[in-house]
Formats: C-alpha cells, sequence, structure tokens
C-alpha cells in the first residue's frame, strides 16, 4: 500500500508540473516560449546578429559558420526556424540594401561587406526552403537596379573552393542576388520606366528590349549552364520576368534561344549543363506563364521536347529525363483548358481551428464531410460539352510521353512521370481518364520489368490522392496492388522489388486517406492481410514500416476496424526495426486475431522458405514454428503435406528452407503434445534417406543441406518419431558424416543432433553405445583435423550410459588431445578448443550421472572421479593456458585460453561442491555458516577430511587467471576478469582456500556495471596484485607481455599503472626485480616472453626504477646478465638483440663493478655479422663511455671516443672487427673468444675447416628480406 501511496504521490507531482508549465507557457513572452520549444540556440545567434547589424558587417569571420553550424542541424525540421526569420532576414538584407547605397556599387569594399551576410541567409534557404525566406527580402521599386549591379558585379567574382565549409561567399551571394530578383522583378510597373539608363534617351526603339532586362538575361544564360544552384534560381528568375505582360518580345526571342539549345548536336560538359539549365528553366517558365502566352510556342518546344527524349544524350542523364518529364507535362496542363471535373471523387478533408492568440489551446479538428450525394460512387453524368470536350492531339502524345516514364530505369524520372499523369487526368474527361487508367493498368503485366510496377504503383497513387481513381475502379486495381505488395523478382544470387512494395504500401496509405469508410471497407478486408504480411515479414525494413504506416492510415481514418488499435500499438515503427522481431514477437501476436493465420502461413510458406536469403529462410523456419500453437492440426495435415514434398525439389533454396521448416514443424508440434499419425511419422522418417539418395549433399549447396539435415533429426529426435533400425543406422552415419566435416556451423549443428538422437534411439543397445564410443575416440587420433574437431565435440554431449563403464579411458584421451600436438603439421587450434569443451563437458556428464545413477560402479569410483578431475584434467586445463600458438590467423591459442577458463571454472564448482557434500554428511553442525566456516579454515579431524581443492590449486586456479586478466587481449582480459568476479562471488557454491581474498575481492569489487574490457579501468586494479607473492609471478608474466608489446595504447597504460603501483616504494622494488629474474629463468629461450620483458627493463631503467636497489642492485644486474648471455648467444631476432644491447648499456651506466662485464659484453657486438647491430652497439658504447667516467681512465676517455665515433661500424665486416679489438685492447679489456666467431656468440667453427669469406652483404640482405625489416 506504501509504495501504491507513494506512485501516486509521484504521478500527482508530474501532473502539477505540467499544468504549471503549460500555464507559464501561456502567459510568458513570445520569445522565451520560442527559444523553448524552437531554436535552443536562439541567444547565441542574437548575440552575433546583434553584433553584425552594430557594425554594419560581419567583423568575425568565424561567426558565419558558426551561425552555419548551427542552423545545419535544422535541416530535417526548418520550420522551427520559421519564427525567427523575420528577426534574421530583415535585418541582415537592410545592411546588404543601405550598405550598397552608402558605398555604391563599384566600391570593392562592398562585396566583402555581402559575402558573408549571403552565407548566413543562404544557409537559412537550404534548411526552410526559399519560398519561406524571401518573404522577407525588401522589395521597394528602387531596388531592382541595386540588385542587378550586386549581382553585375558578383557575378565576375568566381569561387576559390568548391568545399562548403572553406566558402568565402562568392556562390551565396550570387544565389541570394538571384532570389532578390526572383520578387524584384514583379514591380507594377513597366521595367523600362524603371531602368535609369533609358531614362533621358528618346532613341529606344519599341522593338528593343531595355538594357536592364538585357542584363538579366545574360546573367541568367550564363548561370543556366553552369553546374551549381545558380541555374535553378535563374530559372527562377526567368520564370517571373519573361512571364510578364511587358516581355514577350524578351520571352520570345528566349524560346528561341533554347529551340537553338535543344536543337544542338554538340556533346561536350559545357553544352550538357546548359542543356539542364534550358529544359529547367521552360518547365519553370510553363509552370508559372499564362495559358494566353504559353500556347503559341507549345509545337515548337513540344517538337524539341519530344526528340530531345530520344536521343542518346537523355539517355545517358537521369536528371535531364526527369526535367523533360516536367516540361511535358507543363506542356499537356497549358494544351488543355484549366477546370475541375465534375466526375471526380470528392475525398475527406480536414480543418483544424488554431486560436493561439486566444487561448493558447488547440481547438479540436472538426472534419468537414459531404453530405451523402458526395458519397455516391457510381459514375457522375456531366454536361454534353464536356464530353463534348476538344482534346489537342499533341495531349495524347504527351501521355504516351509520360507512361514511357513511367517504365524508366530511374526512380526520380518515374515520381515526375507519376506526378505528370495525375495532373493531366485531372483536366480529361471520364471516358478519357478511363483510358489513361486502362494504359496504367498494362504496367502490370507479367512480362513488365519492376520499374513498370514501381512506376504504376506511383501513378495509382497520384489518381486515388487527386480524386481520379473512382471507387467503382477500386476492385479492377486492388489485385494489382495484392501483387505489388509481394514483388520480388530473382536475380542471380539476389532479388529485385522492394522499391515496388514501398511503393505499393503508398498506394495502400493514399487510398485511405482518398476514401470514406463506405467505399473501403471491402477494399480494406483483402488489403489488411496482405499490408500485415509485408509488414510482419519482408526482409527490408523500409518496406515493413511502408505497410504498418499504410495499415495505421486505414485503421485511424477508416472507422472501427477489427483489433486494429491493438495491431497498431504493436507494429510500430520501432518494433519493426528488428527483423528477429518482427518475425517471432509482432506476427506471432497479430496471427491470434481472426484472418490473419493463414495468410500469415500461406507468404511463409510460398514466398519465404524459399527465398534467396539463408538467413531469412531460417528465420522463416521459426516464425512457422511459431504459429503452429494457434492451429495444430491444420500444420500436422496442411502445412506438413506442402512442406515434405518439397524438401527434394530440384531448387536448393526450397528445399533446404522446407528441410527446416519441416523440422521445426514437427519440433513445435511436439511442444504442443500433438501425436502425429504412424503414416505421417513413417513420411517424416524417410525424409533423410530421401535426400541421401537423390545425393543432394554434392554440388552447390551441399553444405548449407547438411546443417538442414542436422537440425531436422535433432528435431524428430526430439519428438521421438518412429524409426526403423535401418533408418536409425542411417541417420547415426549421416551424423558421423557431419561431424568429420570441415565447416564449423555443420560440425556445431551435427553436434546438437547428436545429443538428442543417442538419448532417443540409442540407449538400449550396450553394443550399438560400446561402438559408437569406440568410433569416437578412435577419431580424436585421426590424421583429418575435422574428423578430431567433430568427435571431441560428440564426445562431450554422450549421454552418461555411453562414459559410465569407459570414463577414466575417456578423460585421459581427452586430456592428451588438449596439449599441443608434437607434430608442426598436426596442430589445429580448433581441435583443441573442441577438446578443453568436451572435457568439461564429459566430466559435468559424469558427475551429474553418479548423481542421479544409482548403480555401485560409480559408488566404487566416485572418489577416484574427483581425483581424476584435479590431477588430470585440472592440469590438463592449466596447461592450456599457456596455449599461444599462433598462425596466419594470429594468436589461435587465445581461443584455447578462453575454453580452458570456462573449463576452469566449472571443474572448480565440481570439486567444491564434493567438498562441500563431504562435509555435510560428517556429524555435528551442518548449517551452511559452519560448513563455509570449516572449508575456510581447512579443519582437518583425525584424517577424515581430505579436500579435493586446497590451497594450492586455488593458487595455481588465481594465479593463471589474473595473467590472463592482464596481457594484451581485450576479450580475453574480460572473460578472465569475469570468471574471478563469478568464482568470488558465487551465490551457490562457495569457493574456499583463495589466499588473500580479501585483497582480490577489494580489486574486483561486487559491483554490475565493471568494464574489465577498458585498460585503464583493468590495470590499475590488477597491478596491485604484485604485493601478493603468490599471485605476483603469475601476473607479471602476463603484464610484461602488454607493457613489452607493440600495441602502443596498451603499452601506455600498462606501463603508467606499473609506474604508479612502483612510485616510491624500495620495498616493492625489490619485490618486482626478483619477480623479474624469476621470469628470465622460467622463461628461458621462449621469445614470446623473453622479448617483451627484456624491453620492459629497458623501459623501466629509462624510468630510472631500478637505480635504488643499493645492495640488490648487484644482485639484479648479474641476474640480468646472465639471461642476456643466454638469451642472445646467437640470436637473429632484432627485436631481441636491441633490446637486449639497450639493457647492456643500461647495465654499463651503473657505478657499480658488475658494469665492467656489462660492458665487456657489449663490446663484442662491436663485431657483430649484422651491420644494424654493430651500430646500434656503437651508439651504447658511445653513450657508456659519456655516463660512467668510472669505467675507462680519464686519459684513455678521449681517445676510446673519437675511435668510437669515426669507425664506420655499419660498412666492412673486418675493419670493424680490427677496431673492435683496439678499442679492447687500449682499454684494457680481454678481447674474449667471441671475437673468432663475428662477434654473435655463435659457437666457432672446427679448427680443421678452411675460413672462407663469406659475402656479408649478400647474407645480410637475404636475413632483411625474410624477416621483413
Amino acid at each position: 500500500m506504501a509504495a501504491v501511496a507513494e506512485e501516486e504521490t509521484v504521478k500527482k507531482e508530474e501532473e502539477s508540473f505540467v499544468t504549471v508549465n503549460q500555464e507559464e507557457d501561456e502567459y510568458d513572452s513570445k520569445d522565451r516560449v520560442l527559444q523553448k520549444y524552437f531554436l535552443q540556440e536562439w541567444n547565441l545567434v542574437k548575440s552575433i546578429l546583434d553584433d553584425i547589424v552594430s557594425n554594419g558587417q560581419v567583423s568575425d569571420p568565424s561567426s558565419v559558420h558558426k551561425i552555419r553550424s548551427i542552423l545545419d542541424k535544422y535541416q530535417e525540421q526548418g520550420q522551427l526556424l520559421e519564427p525567427y526569420l523575420e528577426s534574421i532576414v530583415s535585418p541582415l538584407m537592410y545592411i546588404v540594401r543601405s550598405r550598397t547605397i552608402e558605398l555604391g556599387v563599384d566600391s570593392d569594399e562592398i562585396l566583402e561587406i555581402t559575402k558573408p551576410i549571403c552565407i548566413i541567409i543562404y544557409s537559412l534557404v537550404t534548411v526552410c526552403g526559399y519560398k519561406t525566406v524571401i518573404k522577407f527580402f525588401p522589395h521597394q521599386v528602387s531596388d531592382l537596379e541595386l540588385a542587378v549591379a550586386l549581382l553585375e558585379k558578383c557575378h565576375h567574382t568566381s569561387s576559390a573552393t568548391s568545399l562548403r565549409q572553406e566558402s568565402t561567399g562568392e556562390m551565396e551571394a550570387k544565389c541570394v542576388m538571384l532570389l532578390w530578383l526572383y520578387i524584384l522583378v514583379l514591380v507594377p510597373f513597366d521595367i523600362s520606366t524603371v531602368d535609369t539608363s533609358i531614362a533621358n534617351n528618346t532613341k529606344l526603339n519599341d522593338l528593343e528590349l531595355a538594357p536592364l532586362v538585357l542584363r538579366i538575361l545574360g546573367f541568367c544564360k550564363d548561370y543556366l549552364s553552369t553546374a551549381g544552384p545558380m541555374r535553378t534560381m535563374a530559372g527562377l528568375v526567368l520564370s517571373r520576368l519573361l512571364t510578364r505582360p511587358d516581355m514577350t518580345k524578351a520571352f520570345t526571342r528566349f524560346v528561341e534561344w533554347t529551340h537553338e539549345v535543344l536543337s544542338s548536336v554538340t556533346e561536350d560538359v559545357f553544352h550538357h549543363f546548359q542543356l539542364l539549365g534550358a529544359v529547367e528553366s521552360l518547365a519553370t517558365i510553363f509552370k508559372a506563364g499564362s495559358r494566353k502566352l504559353l500556347l503559341d510556342v507549345i509545337p515548337v518546344v513540344w517538337n524539341d521536347t519530344s526528340t530531345l527524349y530520344k536521343s542518346s544524350t537523355a539517355a545517358r542523364s537521369p536528371l535531364l529525363r526527369k526535367y523533360l518529364m516536367k516540361l511535358t507535362q507543363r506542356i499537356g496542363l497549358t494544351a488543355l483548358p484549366h477546370r475541375l471535373p465534375s466526375w471526380r471523387y470528392v475525398g475527406r478533408s480536414t480543418s483544424i481551428n488554431v486560436a493561439l492568440n486566444k487561448t493558447g489551446q488547440i481547438d479540436q479538428g472538426n472534419y468537414v464531410v459531404n453530405d451523402g450525394s458526395s458519397n455516391i460512387t457510381q459514375a457522375i453524368d456531366v454536361a454534353q460539352d464536356e464530353e463534348d470536350m476538344d482534346v489537342p492531339e499533341i495531349v495524347e502524345e504527351i501521355i504516351e510521353m509520360l507512361l514511357s516514364g513511367l517504365r524508366d530505369m530511374d526512380t526520380v524520372v518515374r515520381w515526375s512521370a507519376a506526378k505528370g499523369i495525375g495532373r493531366i487526368t485531372s483536366r480529361l474527361t471520364s471516358s478519357l481518364a478511363e483510358d489513361v487508367l486502362s494504359s496504367v493498368s498494362e504496367l502490370f503485366s507479367p512480362g513488365e520489368g519492376d520499374g513498370s510496377w514501381h512506376g504504376g504503383c506511383l501513378a495509382l497513387a497520384e489518381l486515388a490522392r487527386r480524386g481520379l481513381l473512382l471507387p467503382a475502379c477500386l476492385s479492377k486495381v486492388v489485385p494489382f496492388i495484392v501483387k505489388a505488395l509481394h514483388y520480388d523478382v530473382r536475380r542471380g544470387p539476389h532479388s529485385v522489388g522492394s522499391h515496388v512494395r514501398d511503393a505499393a504500401a503508398y498506394v495502400c496509405w493514399a487510398f485511405g486517406r482518398a476514401y470514406y469508410h463506405e467505399e473501403m471497407k471491402n477494399i480494406l478486408e483483402q488489403l489488411a492481410p496482405h499490408l500485415l504480411t509485408v509488414a510482419c515479414y519482408d526482409r527490408e525494413v523500409n518496406c515493413r514500416r511502408a505497410a504498418a504506416a499504410a495499415f495505421q492510415e486505414n485503421v485511424g481514418r477508416q472507422g472501427n476496424y477489427p483489433h486494429g488499435i491493438d495491431i497498431v500499438n504493436t507494429a510500430d515503427y520501432f518494433s519493426l526495426a528488428s527483423r528477429v522481431n518482427s518475425y517471432l514477437d509482432v506476427a506471432v501476436f497479430i496471427a491470434k486475431f481472426e484472418g490473419y493465420l493463414f495468410p500469415f502461413v500461406d507468404d511463409l510458406l510460398d514466398r519465404k522458405i524459399c527465398h534467396w536469403d539463408k538467413g531469412l529462410r531460417e528465420l522463416a523456419a521459426e516464425a512457422l514454428s511459431s504459429l503452429v500453437k494457434y492451429d495444430p492440426e491444420y500444420f500436422a495435415n496442411v502445412v506438413m503435406e506442402k512442406l515434405i514434398p518439397c524438401t527434394l525439389s530440384s531448387d536448393l533454396c526450397m528445399r533446404h528452407g522446407a528441410t527446416l521448416a519441416t523440422g521445426e514443424v514437427v519440433l513445435a508440434l511436439h511442444k504442443c503434445n500433438y501425436t502425429l499419425s504412424s503414416d505421417k511419422q513413417k513420411t517424416l522418417a524417410g525424409v533423410v534417406p530421401s535426400i541421401e539418395k537423390a545425393r543432394l549433399y554434392r554440388g552447390k549447396g551441399g553444405e548449407i543441406m547438411r546443417a538442414a539435415v542436422s537440425r531436422f533429426i535433432e528435431c524428430i529426435s526430439v519428438f521421438n518419431i518412429t524409426l526403423t533400425e535401418k533408418i536409425k543406422k542411417s541417420l547415426l552415419d549421416t551424423l558421423n558424416e557431419n561431424l568429420r566435416h570441415p565447416n564449423s556451423q555443420i560440425q556445431n549443428a551435427a553436434v546438437k543432433a547428436l545429443k538428442y538422437f543417442v538419448q532417443a534411439y540409442l540407449l538400449v543397445d550396450d553394443k550399438v553405445m560400446g561402438d559408437v564410443i569406440s568410433k569416437y575416440l578412435n577419431m580424436l587420433n585421426d590424421p583429418n583435423v575435422a574428423a578430431r574437431r567433430g568427435s571431441a565435440l560428440a564426445i562431450g554431449v554422450l549421454p552418461f550410459k555411453f562414459l559410465a563403464s569407459r570414463w577414466r579411458n575417456v578423460l585421459l584421451k581427452l586430456c592428451s588431445c588438449c596439449t599441443i600436438e608434437e607434430k608442426p603439421e598436426d596442430r589445429d587450434a580448433e581441435a583443441r578448443v573442441n577438446a578443453v569443451k568436451g572435457l568439461v563437458a564429459v566430466c559435468e556428464t559424469l558427475i551429474k550421472g553418479r548423481t542421479d545413477s544409482v548403480t555401485s560402479l560409480m559408488e566404487e569410483g566416485d572418489f577416484s572421479l574427483f581425483l581424476l578431475i584435479k590431477n588430470e584434467v585440472m592440469m590438463t586445463l592449466f596447461k592450456a593456458l599457456d596455449d599461444y600458438s599462433v598462425d596466419n590467423r594470429g594468436d589461435v591459442g587465445s581461443w584455447v585460453r578462453e575454453a580452458a577458463l570456462d573449463g576452469l571454472e566449472k571443474c572448480t564448482y565440481m570439486l567444491c561442491k564434493r567438498d562441500l557434500a563431504c562435509l555435510s554428511a560428517r556429524p555435528g553442525k551442518t548449517s551452511t555458516e559452519s560448513v563455509k566456516q570449516q572449508l575456510t579454515n581447512d579443519i582437518v579431524k583425525n584424517n577424515q577430511y581430505f579436500p579435493l581443492f586446497d590451497e594450492n590449486l586455488a593458487t595455481c586456479l588465481i594465479g593463471g587467471i589474473v595473467k590472463q586478466a592482464v596481457e594484451k587481449m581485450d576479450k580475453l582480459r574480460e572473460a578472465a576478469a569475469n570468471v574471478l568476479y563469478r568464482i568470488l562471488y558465487n551465490q551457490m557454491v562457495y569457493i574456499p582456500h583463495i589466499p588473500f581474498r580479501d585483497k582480490l575481492e577489494e580489486i574486483v569489487p561486487k559491483e554490475a556495471d565493471a568494464k574489465w574490457m577498458v585498460p585503464t579501468y583493468s590495470y590499475p586494479r590488477f597491478v596491485q596484485l604484485l604485493q601478493v607473492g603468490c599471485y605476483s609471478r603469475h601476473l607479471l608474466s602476463g603484464l610484461v607481455i602488454s607493457i613489452g608489446g607493440l600495441q602502443d595504447s596498451l603499452k601506455r597504460v600498462s606501463l603508467s599503472a606499473l609506474l604508479d603501483y612502483l612510485q616510491g616504494s624500495i620495498t616493492r622494488e625489490c619485490m618486482f626485480s626478483g619477480d623479474i629474474l624469476w621470469i628470465l629463468q622460467q622463461y628461458k629461450k621462449h621469445d614470446r616472453v623473453i622479448i617483451p620483458t627484456l624491453k620492459t627493463i629497458e623501459i623501466l631503467f629509462s624510468k630510472k626504477i631500478f637505480l635504488n636497489l643499493e645492495a640488490y642492485m648487484t644482485t639484479f644486474c648479474a641476474g640480468v646478465l646472465d639471461s642476456l648471455a643466454v638469451e642472445l648467444k646467437g640470436s637473429k631476432d632484432f627485436s631481441k638483440l636491441y633490446a637486449g644491447i639497450a639493457l647492456l648499456g643500461y647495465v654499463a651506466s651503473v657505478p657499480d663493478p658488475i658494469n665492467t662485464r656489462a660492458f665487456s659484453h657489449l663490446l663484442t657486438f662491436l663485431g657483430h655479422r649484422f651491420p644494424k647491430i654493430r651500430k646500434a652497439s656503437a651508439e651504447q658504447v658511445y653513450l657508456v663511455l659519456l655516463q660512467n667516467e668510472s669505467l675507462v681512465g680519464e686519459d684513455k676517455i678521449e681517445k676510446a671516443l673519437e675511435v668510437v665515433s669515426e669507425t664506420c661500424w655499419d660498412g666492412d665486416m673486418d675493419t670493424a672487427k680490427h677496431k673492435r679489438i683496439e678499442l679492447c685492447d687500449f682499454l684494457g679489456l680481454d678481447v674474449g673468444p667471441v671475437s673468432k666467431s663475428s662477434g654473435d656468440g655463435a659457437s666457432s667453427k672446427s679448427s680443421n675447416k678452411k675460413q672462407v669469406d663469406l659475402d656479408e652483404n649478400a647474407s645480410y640482405s637475404s636475413l632483411v628480406d625474410s624477416s621483413g625489416f
């Protein structure tokens, strides 16, 4: 009750808050309300505008780009800026006008003032549209010459760059000036009276145009030949200018010019853009001009248009064809008299009264509907003069061209043609309109392509929206729409038709908006199942959403539709975004309503299980099974009868989908507790043998059929279909073949099927069980790696009865398969991964079977099983944690390590459960806390309790996990940290004997949002375990891999965490140095660890970490030098040699007697056979001599430095050797035996072998080629 009361209180507070907000908005100022709900950055924009207005120009260029970036965010919702347009545009245009008058057009400064302002205005044009913005332009008569002069000045400047973000305003200034002219040319006076250049000129001929007009025409013709937005705006200016009553001569001359352009055969880029501009301007002129003006030029323009449309130039340019379609329909509209046909269907209209100025609230919408006479669906009698209307011959040609445009290959052309069909049909008689509809219907014939279907759908939508598709004709077109909703034509490995289905949904949407409920009632009953089928099962998300929107529109406008609201609420925009959710959730919900189940099933059977997309077929099979619960009888009889014959279809997609669907339906029937007849079970039992007999595994598609057959066997095994012994053997052989297949998906499917198959059919025969386990054990040694992979997984799913008699052999065999194979050609990481998974699965099966079994066999071997898990299985998994195999795919050993982590966690739970069970069975206290205390304290009394999971095992377990938690792979670090988290905080099984458990729980806190994959989160935590002796070496062996690795970002984070840990603590440094020496000894000659370790020591020396060890310094340096003597001897690895030489340089610079040994070792590399190594060694020797003056006497340092610096160490090898000997003699150091073996530590040649002068350059180049250095 308290919770309910609290909930009601919160709800009341929210309601009161909303009410207060509404009241504040009602009485608040307009500016504050606009800022709250519209342009949120208005304060910033207004401050910039105020600065521009006060200065009369843009003082800071960055402010222009700042405003443009703000405006660009509203590109999708430009209406939010409209309340501010007057406040932005009017002052800016006033500055342009006033400063031009003040400075004069001839001033060079005027463009610098105008261009930044025009950038802001043009940004508003791109967001809000030019029609909205130009309302706030100044439009005085005197501004006409001013705008022309400004445009003329801008016309002679060119943009320095075409990049929008680098624009300096040339293009924007031209566009704004053209838009300004667009409204100024409408001055209600003769332009010749406005032109001051002819005010005193009495010699101007009546046939001549005013100079001002000639200038405008000249600019516009130039811009019509450009590729930028000026072309469109120049066309707009011409449409206003040339359609003026006093511009007849100019219009005639322009038509003659366009005739020359359209008739020209020149094919270059300039002419192409000029052609686009001419056609676009003509289309704009025919849209704005009066019919009386345009009728005389129609023959010429139409002849040019039709000729150009058939040319190769138009065939190559979709944009040109689009403009030609626009021009064609405008010509047709001009040729036909304007009339509103009385025969058209008058649909619904809405009127919403808004009274913000009175109440601030929106009144309810009042729907203005026609009276009863408007709903009559029969044809309306028209007047005789309408039927006798004279239709020009040209109109028929125009309609033919528009119909051909509906077949165009480009959507923009089809869309323009569809609009043209709708507009022209609105001016025709009813009989001619029926002819147009008949022609449009021909586009839906089977022989037409997808473009025709798409264009036909767009045309029908336009006709419906304009009331030109009478209700009596709906029954004729609905079948076409239904076919279009499912249009999908296979084209090779894919299909086309999504645009057709989308357009068909648009037609249904248009129907809902255009017609009343009486006309749409029967139509909606036909369309609704198809719309919802597309909404749920279409492959493309845009088609699913379009169909759902069409259904929603019809439900909302057509009145009370059964279950419409429930369906609309479920099949919404967001729920249909996921294909899986649409198939398995939304469709299942809708199918429960009457009338939708069978259409859904038919669509899945007819179109989806045979779809070309493999993933869609699998999803369709699953979706079909999810509908079984609504009518199991129908699925068992009708659906199964359709599916089973299709499993042998010659079409791969069909037989694959049918096989999957049959299996899924069988499984769903089992879940519904439906019993199949014996005949039906017999038919199902013969499906797989029939597929094998038809050899459908071979050739193209064999792999996906194998996976489908495995899934089918799994489903019939769960159902426990009756099988004969012959079929059982056949199915087992099929699964065994699939287990040997190299495709991992097929193997996994076979393993899943085998798990249920053996439980259903093979548990009754001991001989069969023995043969199966023996076969799989032998396959573990098969030379075929695929067989080894599959058999390991197969053994893991075998039931307890298969393993009970041979469990020891099985476990030991799997343990041996988890280790890296001796022969390199036999090594396979996936086989080891599967062996680890199979090993853990067998252990789980044995323990679970022991718990469930009442036989004495496992009771006798109970303890021995757990000992084997502890001594063999756990040790094998620990070895698997050290699998760092690498091939051309990278660190494939990480797959084994990840599986081993999971296996160690599960085995730990097994052992701890056993220990807990033993303690619980002992007399005395048996509460959970007492048992946990005994486990923690490891109480052993009278030798009665010997824990399987002891402290040593716990230490190895946690050590192995934390090592993986600090290595270089993000995925593995996260997996290790999660395993450690579950071990520490497991609620079901308490894991005892973990050393320093409190410290671990501090490092791995009990929080849900831990980001272990993020290095900056994980490394600073885990590095704290370096102070815990039992974990420090494990952790450091993984940490050096990250610090000394190649990944810079990981190196920085891990090194930073280590330095923070070591900072200012001598004790930690001493402990750390000892662990470093242990790693150098433990991983001797293992370059995977040694090289990163050497690099780590080098980095720490450079950070001056080991310089404060004092007495322990000699021991540490001696250990490092001992390791370097072993690791660098005979090495050809450049990274190891470089790191070793750098370390020798650091040790030689230490003020300690050990430095002489390091310096002597460093000098040996001056005679190395690789020039780069000699040069690197010389650099280190030079630095050592400069830094450690006590190493060599003062009288010898200068001479030694001179020898080192003047010798070309990467030159001739013999010269380098002599210089090294000379330097050693001079410094009084022993040359050593290394000098006889090229200075690289390699063993010397036998004395009786003749010395041969090797080509040093050849050997070095070959090394470089092989190492990629």
